[in-house]
């Protein structure tokens, strides 16, 4: 890509390939029709544009990147066929009820299910050279990062903890103030610096919820050492790299020094990337294995006898 691609393309290529899939695969509740062929075969729908990352810009990285994108947008029209089976409920004695509320972590969830497709799109923008309103191509290339990892890899994690922890005011803000924040930081893009920061700082409060359930769960867990050590690291990366994100935020509004895009990508997005997303997914996915392997016992009152 530029000179930001030491960092950008090796991350993307992860999250194309490994966090996308690894997340769909955590994903409970309804399964709109589609859902399970789309999921199994991520890798080799995402395979066209990790390969396009590699390429100079050219048309043929573009076509690739569009193969890609076609892909995320079928995941994202897989958000508003999910909400319909979430939110629908069954007739009783003939009369219609209404809707259930959707909650916290199922907003979560479809968020995350949207976030690619915003990558999809600036991605085969960037490939193409083309300043997509009028955004610059580096700012266009870390919007694809960023959209696998805040906006999938974030999400998804606050709705998994949110859904695990029972809700609560905590787990509720974090599954909340993650897709609010992501979409505030995509509206700061179109409005101004200030409206930016302020997309961070309700991200930033957010993550840090995150991070919070992360080591609650970390100490209510009766997880094997290294699933430990895995939502320990994640949790703590995540508070450092969201603090370099609101620093660099604050700079950007108010002109204060703050560090520069490619040091941000070097620290703030492999960071995020690495040390967060895929340290998090992979102890939610050893959780999920071991949840399987030894489910939990049924209360006394419900042996049988």
């Amino acid at each position: 890509m530029t000179a930001l691609s030491a960092f950008v393309v090796p991350v993307v290529t992860v999250g194309m390939l490994w966090v996308v899939p690894t997340g769909l695969g955590l994903v409970e509740g309804p399964r709109p029709p589609g859902w399970e062929p789309l999921r199994r075969a991520w890798p080799l729908l995402a395979l066209p544009g990790a390969v396009s990352l590699w390429l100079p810009r050219s048309g043929a990285a573009t076509a690739l990147a569009a193969c890609y994108a076609l892909a995320t947008l079928a995941l994202a029209l897989q958000a508003p066929a999910r909400l319909l089976l979430t939110l629908r409920r069954s007739p009783a004695g003939g009369t219609a009820l209404p809707p259930r509320p959707l909650r916290p972590a199922e907003a979560a969830v479809l968020t995350a299910l949207v976030s690619p497709s915003v990558a999809g799109l600036a991605l085969v923008a960037e490939r193409a050279s083309y300043p997509l309103f009028g955004f610059e191509l580096d700012l266009l290339a870390l919007t694809v990062p960023h959209f696998h990892f805040a906006g999938f890899a974030a999400a998804l994690v606050a709705g998994l903890l949110c859904r695990a922890s029972g809700g609560g005011p905590l787990a509720t803000a974090a599954a909340l103030s993650v897709p609010a924040g992501t979409l505030l930081v995509l509206v700061g893009y179109f409005v101004d610096d200030w409206a930016e920061l302020a997309g961070a700082v309700v991200l930033t409060v957010g993550m840090a919820a995150v991070a919070v359930l992360t080591l609650r769960e970390r100490r209510g867990l009766a997880a094997g050492p290294v699933t430990r050590a895995l939502l320990g690291v994640s949790a703590l990366v995540l508070a450092a790299t969201m603090a370099l994100a609101l620093w660099w935020a604050l700079g950007e509004a108010t002109g204060l020094p703050h560090p520069t895009l490619t040091w941000m990508a070097a620290t703030h997005g492999l960071g995020n990337a690495l040390g967060f997303a895929v340290c998090a997914l992979l102890a939610h996915r050893r959780l999920r294995t071991a949840g399987r392997r030894h489910p939990a016992p049924l209360p006394r009152t419900e042996l049988p006898a």
